[in-house]
């Protein structure tokens, strides 16, 4: 009886660890099942189309174009098919290594755009597929046909704007508005002074001024075309064009008539350009540098220090994006936008196929001489 009990004991303890045995089989195929399952279900882009550069350097010489695999569109994600995206002086500067913030190589060019919500992560609720959005602040790596980011890495603009200036309202349009705003109060009927008119800036500085009753003197470059240059100027709302060398007499304020003195001056040039805008400034007055064209240092006479008491300040819109204020950014851009959709706000700007990025660079870089802004259409 006792050797039965025995048996009667093995056999059951055998039969419980066989069926331990078989659940936990059983359980762990389930959970590689659905590990693949999850696998095949998650979220994932297409295949993108790239612009890359592996190291620094001339872009016509080291960007090259290949597709990538498609990305998990994480919960919080959102996938966006690229519309348009610019080539800005900036994003040469990148890939050449010379800009002061650039992203680690291998790295995907480009740094503004506007693209169309093509999916969202399941965590995302104030976007959707077919809204029209554009990195706010700025992102690098717009120049691909799918881009994923975090969803707070998008602002939503309104599909009636243009998509070339939905594309490039940013770098350009936004850095002429924060000038006009974060130096001195102006008010209507005030005036301001800058050279370098006929870049995109300086177009929107005195498209901006003109909006806001601001008188805008202006300073271009002695080229050809440069009587034409004024006549577009002055088409945009320019009050008074000058050459550089109009400018070579002793009082340029002679010049103005019944315009006031400016109590804020730009500068993208700097050298000799520079010096022509300190001239027009009014006692206490500043000008603020935000490019270098010219590649020449600013020179200042000991008595505009002295007896004008002038500031020179500058300006970077990398680093007051960087700063609290770049929670105003997307109100600011909204602001822009309506301006662009009321025909306030316009520049040239000529697009191009993706597949033909290398001849809108080539035009970027200036080898066909001035050209439009150059803006890719994906």
């Amino acid at each position: 009886m006792a050797l039965a009990r025995s048996v009667a004991v093995k056999l059951i303890n055998r039969s419980i660890s066989a069926a331990s045995i078989f659940s936990l089989e059983w359980a762990g195929a389930r959970r590689v099942q659905a590990q693949r399952v999850r696998a095949f279900s998650a979220l994932m882009s297409p295949p993108s189309k790239a612009v890359v550069y592996e190291r620094e350097g001339p872009p016509d010489s080291v960007i090259k174009m290949i597709e990538l695999p498609p990305v998990e569109v994480k919960e919080n994600d959102v996938c966006v098919k690229m519309l348009a995206a610019p080539i800005n002086p900036s994003d040469i500067n990148r890939i050449e290594g010379v800009y002061p913030v650039r992203p680690k190589v291998p790295a995907v060019g480009g740094y503004e755009g506007v693209g169309e919500v093509y999916s969202v992560g399941s965590a995302v609720t104030r976007l959707a597929p077919g809204d029209w959005v554009i990195p706010s602040p700025p992102s690098s790596g717009t120049w691909q046909s799918y881009v994923v980011k975090d969803q707070s890495v998008w602002h939503k603009v309104s599909k009636d704007s243009p998509m070339e200036y939905a594309a490039t309202i940013i770098v350009n349009p936004l850095t002429a508005l924060r000038m006009l705003e974060d130096f001195t109060t102006l008010n209507s009927g005030d005036s301001i002074v800058q050279n370098g008119a006929t870049s995109i800036v300086g177009q929107c500085i005195i498209q901006i001024a003109r909006h806001r009753g601001i008188h805008s003197i202006n300073i271009i470059r002695d080229r050809a075309g440069s009587d034409e240059a004024k006549e577009k100027l002055k088409g945009l709302g320019a009050d008074e064009v000058f050459t550089e060398s109009q400018l070579e007499v002793k009082n340029v304020k002679g010049l103005l008539a019944n315009l006031p003195e400016p109590a804020l001056g730009f500068n993208c040039v700097g050298g000799n350009s520079a010096s022509k805008v300190l001239k027009f400034l009014s006692q206490g007055g500043t000008m603020v540098t935000y490019g270098g064209m010219s590649k020449k240092p600013i020179t200042v006479s000991t008595s505009a220090f002295i007896f004008k008491d002038l500031s020179l300040k500058g300006f970077w819109l990398q680093k007051w994006l960087s700063s609290e204020k770049a929670t105003e950014c997307r109100n600011m851009i909204d602001y822009l936008l309506c301006l662009a959709r009321e025909g306030k706000l316009k520049y040239d700007m000529e697009l191009v196929p993706f597949n033909n990025f290398q001849t809108a660079l080539s035009k970027a870089l200036g080898l066909h001489g001035s050209q439009p802004k150059q803006v890719i259409k994906f």
